[in-house]
């Protein structure tokens, strides 16, 4: 049989789903499931904990009224502005610590000094100098981003092999072709964690800072359901929480696997 005869018989086979793809869904799917049963038949109060249907059933009347989408999008706006400048300014502190003793000596022990204060403990100074607009919830993002992005990109930067410097300046590279071609792709995988780290960070900072000062987005939904005792509301904002989050990891794992192409390619050969 020739190539083309073996393509198009493999075009003409059904799909086949990986088992391996859908475990990460078995859990979460079945915990939905034993919920929904549960307050079917009346185990769990369905006035302290909605059945998962009529969290979608809220969840859709709130997408038709226009609350939802415009809260999430604030939120998105939020998670995204801080999550840039955060991760732009940790990066930047990490490189140049990382590559200058002199940096290193004026900038990190002032830096790891505040990296070990809780920023969320810092809510009430951010209400009391920015008050309770975007720029107070976006600096708390930033600041809780910037970190893990700092600290992996300085790590990084600092574990690369002596020898393969050495090697490089033997060959006669440039401090530039140093740095794009040994320094930043060894350090890469290390950045990449503290970004899928920083991730993370960036929604709990963000929930946290919604819920006390804020008159939008989901956290504000959150709070403000649960002033009124909407389950149902608060159930939900929760979900999309965990929705979001992970749609993050996602987006961070997809990074890493094209960044990070010619580790599998040279893994492979």
């Amino acid at each position: 049989m020739d190539n083309a005869t073996s393509i198009a018989a493999s075009a003409g086979r059904p799909t086949r789903i990986s088992w391996q793809g859908l475990l990460p869904w078995l859990l979460p799917v079945g915990l939905i499931i034993v919920w929904q049963v549960a307050v079917g038949l009346g185990w769990v109060d369905s006035k302290l904990i909605p059945s998962p249907l009529a969290v979608v059933q809220d969840g859709i009347t709130l997408w038709q009224s226009g609350e939802l989408p415009k809260n999430i999008s604030i939120s998105l706006f939020r998670a995204t502005a801080g999550f840039a400048l955060g991760g732009s300014l940790g990066f930047v502190l990490g490189m140049a610590n990382g590559l200058s003793k002199t940096m290193r000596a004026l900038f990190d022990t002032s830096i790891q000094m505040l990296r070990n204060i809780p920023h969320l403990s810092l809510i009430p100074l951010v209400i009391i100098l920015l008050g309770i607009g975007e720029s107070a919830k976006i600096s708390l993002v930033t600041i809780g981003v910037m970190f893990p992005v700092y600290i992996n990109t300085y790590h990084g930067i600092t574990s690369i092999d002596p020898e393969l410097l050495e090697m490089g300046k033997a060959y006669g590279l440039s401090k530039r072709a140093l740095l794009s071609k040994i320094i930043f792709p060894g350090a890469l995988p290390t950045i990449l964690v503290g970004i899928r780290y920083a991730l993370g960070v960036m929604w709990t900072t963000l929930i946290v800072a919604e819920t006390i000062s804020s008159n939008s987005g989901i956290g504000y939904m959150a709070t403000n359901a649960q002033e009124f005792m909407n389950m149902d509301t608060v159930l939900l904002c929760i979900v999309i929480y965990a929705l979001l989050g992970k749609l993050s990891d996602l987006i961070a794992k997809a990074l890493e696997s094209v960044c990070l192409a010619w580790q599998q390619e040279r893994s492979a050969a």
